[in-house]
């Protein structure tokens, strides 16, 4: 089920622009690459890799409560109209009602 709902967020998901932020991690990243030594760099690259690999684990699993949530409501949701309309099928069956024109059934 799981494989399903990442293929569904893959499919719909769209990432957002983000351009001004982008271009400011760019610009960062760049400042970082020229005042840093190799060995820095690439602690910093890991820094990055890693803080990317969060935000799309969060993202994910941010879409599948989402989803979860909203299967919840759906079912409740179809329970209770389910629950009515079973209702409304006992009181027409009950002797006691009585249809608007007055007439028993």
């Amino acid at each position: 089920m799981e494989k399903i709902l990442e293929s569904l967020y893959d499919h719909f998901y769209e990432k957002p622009k983000l351009a001004a932020l982008r271009e400011s991690v760019e610009a960062n990243h760049n400042l970082l690459r020229e005042r840093l030594g190799k060995p820095e760099k690439k602690l910093v690259l890991r820094i990055i890799d890693d803080e990317s690999a969060i935000a799309n684990a969060l993202s994910l699993d941010s879409f599948l409560c989402g989803f979860g949530l909203a299967w919840q409501l759906a079912n409740e949701l179809n329970n209770l109209e389910n629950g009515r309309l079973a209702l409304a099928d006992v009181v027409e069956r009950s002797a006691r009602f009585v249809p608007e024109g007055g007439e028993t059934t």
